[in-house]
């Protein structure tokens, strides 16, 4: 049986990429120190015998006995108002934990996969953006501490590929959605629905002209899945190609909950991204890979996910606490 780490097991992508490696027949070691992971995410684990969870902050060092054949790094606050109210942490994970991961893998020998992100090309003056594209990045605004972070950990990888011969892997993650994602995280998708379930109005930044594209988490976790076995080295993009504007998407929201909720409108944060959109060409020649779940039908499951939450588990989707990591 073939053993994979996957950190950052209680989020929203690792735990469902628990899911497939679990239903693939792998040894899953899941690792997360629950800085905005949710322990109910895993909680279905409990008692399987593939399954073993280990509570650590990767910025540590990291130590696990016996083989290792894959790791999948995704431990990283992923939503604005997780990386802006800890950007230290943002910052140390991306660096430091990257570099445990990575000094692991080598001492194990195993491949690994580090979870990059669309935020390295930063408010793309390409578009739809390539692989190829680097990106234009405000290395010093309030966002540069997710992106650079991300942009290092990229760099990092490729060093350690280059210069020790590690087998390495980089998904360019685009904007991604599902259930077991967290009401009130600063992400579009949780952000409106949070508001639609509240019966609040729909909060639009800017003029709602930018754009974004976003892709299921089961079309995601395929095309990570086929990234990881592939023999690619260098960053692919993940994503759903089609794209929308955020005003167009607030209203198929409205639609889709069938609340009588407007859209208000407030100013644009800075270094928003205008357009995103991923090309998604090398994914499909090398993979085989393109999204089949179209908005419409995913968009659906995910509101009946947060619709079906307890209130208890509303406001643990919705509250975070970071005392315990602010100062660190």
């Amino acid at each position: 049986m073939k053993k994979v780490l996957i950190t950052g097991a209680a989020g929203f992508l690792g735990s469902h990429l628990c899911d497939r490696f679990i239903k693939e027949g792998y040894f899953v070691i899941a690792m997360d120190n629950f800085i905005t992971g949710n322990k109910k995410n895993i909680q279905h684990f409990e008692g399987n015998q593939n399954f073993t969870f280990i509570h650590h902050d990767v910025t540590k060092h990291i130590n696990i006995d016996g083989n290792l054949d894959y790791i999948l790094h995704f431990a990283s606050p992923a939503s604005p108002i997780d990386y802006l109210k800890i950007p230290i942490q943002t910052l140390k994970v991306g660096s430091l934990g990257t570099h445990n991961l990575l000094g692991l893998a080598k001492a194990k020998n195993a491949r690994i996969l580090i979870a990059s992100t669309s935020e390295v090309y930063g408010d793309p003056l390409v578009h739809p953006q390539t692989e190829d594209y680097y990106g234009n990045v405000n290395t010093i605004g309030p966002r540069g501490v997710y992106d650079e972070a991300k942009r290092f950990q990229e760099s990092i990888t490729m060093a350690y590929h280059r210069f020790h011969g590690l087998e390495t892997r980089i998904v360019r993650i685009f904007n991604t959605y599902g259930p077991r994602m967290r009401l009130n995280d600063g992400r579009v998708i949780p952000a409106f629905m949070g508001q639609a379930l509240r019966g609040e109005d729909l909060t639009v930044f800017g003029d709602g002209s930018q754009t974004r594209s976003f892709c299921y988490v089961d079309d995601q976790v395929e095309g990570i899945y086929r990234l990881l076995l592939s023999d690619y080295v260098g960053p692919v993009n993940i994503g759903n190609p089609h794209e929308i504007s955020i005003k167009e998407f607030a209203e198929e929201i409205i639609k889709l909950t069938g609340t009588t909720q407007k859209t208000i409108y407030k100013a644009l944060p800075v270094n928003d991204p205008m357009q995103r959109q991923p090309d998604i060409s090398l994914a499909k020649k090398l993979l085989g890979w393109e999204p089949k779940i179209g908005r419409e039908q995913g968009m659906k499951i995910t509101f009946d996910y947060f619709r079906s939450l307890t209130k208890e588990e509303l406001y643990i989707s919705e509250h975070r606490d970071f005392k315990n990591f602010i100062k660190k």
